[in-house]
């Protein structure tokens, strides 16, 4: 599917205290990427904290999703929850909200084996005619995906998209040729971590599902656009420029800074969900230096 490819922007999904949506927020917030011209709107993804909604509040933020986007730009819809029957009622108020495809992370309390995952998305796979994307990230879900499992699971109809992770080992090029080699060549390839995704780009991934690109999208697109023109130059300098973004990804992790940078950039004032603490007076200065710095090269 082609918008599993180009930029797929990740924005937060405003909540108050209680975990009840700010519908007209997640309005405001969808609107602006599709204005920004994203490929797709991945909504409810890892910075969308899709595990801190309930069922309904989820159906809440797709409805609302859908109404601002009118249709300008396909909207992605998380679907990971624990069970497997869960699961599949999401991936169902997905389709009815208006959603275009889905995203499934594996997420667990007991460890999964490969089987199980396997099972567990055979069976959401099995009651949706939407395409459906792997979450492979194994850093919130402590689950990795073995090659074979990835393999088994691209020979699903439904299943059409990957978002991989850095890799463990090597370089991203590397692991990109591996699996196109692969049965897992026939799904679209794309990579999260916004660090390495001048790396990711530049190896030609199909797509970039980006946490920068829920609140900035315009420069998140043009890094997008130059590695698509060959322009390694272009995509390294950007990649330069936001590096004091990426060590605030790192050591914090692209959740809290998400919230820091779209309340500094007075897109919403919404706070992460507990337990979950905002960034520090001091980090958010880190933070608001950082966005100056992109916002220059954005211009």
């Amino acid at each position: 599917m082609s918008f599993f490819k180009g930029l797929s922007a990740f924005p937060i999904t405003p909540a108050n205290e209680h975990g009840v949506v700010d519908t007209a927020g997640v309005m405001r917030m969808t609107k602006y990427l599709s204005a920004s011209g994203v490929d797709s709107i991945g909504l409810l993804g890892s910075t969308g904290t899709y595990a801190y909604l309930s069922r309904d509040e989820r159906c809440r933020a797709v409805r609302a999703a859908v109404k601002s986007i009118g249709g300008k730009t396909p909207l992605i819809v998380g679907i990971g929850t624990l069970r497997t029957d869960e699961a599949q009622n999401l991936a169902r108020d997905a389709a009815a909200e208006g959603a275009d495809g889905l995203l499934m992370a594996p997420v667990s309390y007991t460890p999964l084996t490969q089987e199980e995952a396997y099972q567990h998305y055979k069976a959401v796979a099995e009651v949706t005619s939407l395409p459906l994307c792997i979450y492979n990230n194994p850093g919130t879900t402590h689950f990795s995906f073995s090659r074979e499992l990835l393999e088994r699971l691209a020979a699903l109809p439904t299943i059409v998209a990957v978002k991989m992770p850095a890799p463990a080992e090597g370089a991203v090029a590397q692991e990109l040729d591996a699996l196109r080699s692969s049965a897992v060549g026939k799904l679209a390839i794309g990579y999260s971590g916004d660090w390495i995704a001048a790396e990711a780009l530049l190896a030609g991934c199909d797509g970039w599902f980006s946490v920068l690109g829920g609140f900035l999208p315009k420069l998140a697109k043009a890094m997008v656009a130059a590695a698509h023109e060959g322009n390694a130059p272009a995509v390294n300098l950007f990649q330069q420029t936001l590096q004091p973004m990426w060590a605030l990804f790192q050591e914090f992790g692209s959740l809290r800074v998400a919230y820091a940078a779209i309340n500094l950039l007075e897109l919403s004032d919404a706070q992460p969900p507990r337990p979950v603490l905002p960034l520090t007076p001091r980090d958010l200065e880190r933070t608001a230096h950082a966005l100056k710095v992109c916002i220059g090269a954005e211009e």
